[in-house]
């Protein structure tokens, strides 16, 4: 419920451009789902933009139009959603795929 309030507040004042932090944090995925689609009818009804930081794979395909993964202050890779699973970028690679391995450094 407050990540709905928290919604109504965003879109109260009619923005042109409304960031998300990690949206769909804490909430379990049919709850998610539901946040996801709030965000997809906000853009559809009010015309505007979303910039939108997430790690939640899920949220991304949901919501996203374009997208930019940034590493170490440097942006890796950018381009339409429905391109993120062929890359070919290394980074996003393991990013998306959740891997250890790989060029991003992992703590063990």
């Amino acid at each position: 419920m407050q990540k709905r309030v928290g919604l109504a507040r965003a879109i109260a004042s009619n923005p042109e451009v409304i960031f998300f932090d990690e949206p769909t944090t804490g909430l379990d995925p049919i709850m998610a789902g539901v946040i996801n689609e709030l965000i997809r009818e906000i853009v559809s009804e009010l015309g505007a933009t979303t910039i939108t930081i997430t790690h939640d794979m899920s949220s991304v395909r949901a919501i996203a139009d374009n997208v930019a993964m940034i590493h170490a202050g440097k942006v890796r890779w950018h381009g339409p959603v429905r391109e993120i699973d062929t890359s070919g970028d290394p980074y996003l690679d393991q990013f998306i795929n959740g891997r250890a391995e790989g060029p991003i450094e992992s703590v063990r």
